[in-house]
């Protein structure tokens, strides 16, 4: 990628200092093959001086060329594509990590003569949620992915509750799962593979792979007919359909005595293999986990 930097993001609070972590930061930009553009002569001799020792020099990048373009304003850096911001920091060391590893987000809209859903998730987030489907239980698992995740995931459903759970709770898993496989992009950088969690009596182990290659093996049984609002003949339902819309191979088995709890185990072991299979790392930021080139 092709990087410019106006000089107002490369100063300091004086002109003995360059801008927090620009050093790092442009350091790191360098190691992962993108090119950096400035205008060295707009920068103070000791500003300069700290970017010769450093063997830091302009590339021949420049702003009408340049994939993407950093400014600053009210101390803030941000990193601009065709003139909207997409990110921004208060620190090269912050900026240059999500240029490095882009914030992946995506919002998608499913509506069908039985459920209107719309979804908005931020695969790179902490863990926030804003989740109502009409069905309590089910908002509280899907929180579980959210918060577990660390997913930021806004979630709204309105389904045909009157007739009964199925079209909301099979919907929603479709959606999400679209939602997230748009997030995901190529999938260039991620682990792809990732957990046994206990709860209390209970054991879930739960496998994925972002294999694009869509299957759902579940082993478990529930006595109850439901747990709070939601049916648990569509547990396995679920996953089923998020595994198929997710692309994904999913092998998750429970055992315990608790109903609750099992539902609750499965719902965190997802979410804390998705947390493990789209982590992204230096080590890998350019390789895409398969020996096909394609996932």
């Amino acid at each position: 990628m092709n990087i410019w930097i106006s000089p107002n993001a490369l100063r300091g609070t004086s002109d003995e200092l360059l801008w927090s972590g620009a050093l790092y930061g442009l350091q790191r930009l360098r190691q992962l093959d993108h090119k950096i553009g400035f205008v060295a002569d707009e920068l103070s001799a000791r500003q300069r001086e700290l970017l010769h020792n450093d063997r830091i020099t302009a590339d021949p990048v420049d702003g009408a060329s340049a994939d993407l373009s950093v400014s600053a304003s009210d101390a803030v850096l941000r990193a601009s594509a065709g003139g909207v911001t997409i990110e921004e920091a208060e620190h090269w060391i912050g900026l240059s990590r999500k240029i490095c590893f882009p914030t992946r987000r995506a919002s998608r809209r499913r509506q069908t003569a039985e459920t209107d859903i719309t979804v908005t998730l931020n695969l790179d987030g902490s863990g926030q949620s804003d989740i109502s489907t009409g069905l309590a239980f089910f908002d509280h698992m899907l929180e579980q992915i959210a918060k577990h995740g660390l997913v930021d995931l806004e979630l709204r459903c309105d389904g045909d509750l009157e007739v009964d759970e199925h079209h909301t709770i099979e919907d929603v898993a479709i959606a999400l799962g679209e939602t997230i496989t748009e997030a995901l992009g190529s999938k260039i950088g991620i682990q792809r593979y990732a957990f046994v969690l206990p709860m209390d009596e209970t054991l879930a182990t739960v496998a994925l792979d972002l294999s694009g290659r869509p299957y759902l093996r579940f082993d478990g049984s529930f006595e109850r007919e439901k747990v709070g609002d939601f049916p648990t003949e569509m547990v396995e339902h679920f996953f089923y359909s998020l595994a198929i819309h997710l692309k994904a191979t999913l092998h998750l088995s429970v055992e315990g005595t608790n109903d609750h709890h099992k539902i609750e185990a499965c719902f965190k072991g997802l979410a804390r293999c998705l947390r493990a299979a789209v982590s992204r790392s230096e080590r890998n930021a350019d390789i895409l986990p398969s020996t096909k080139n394609l996932l």
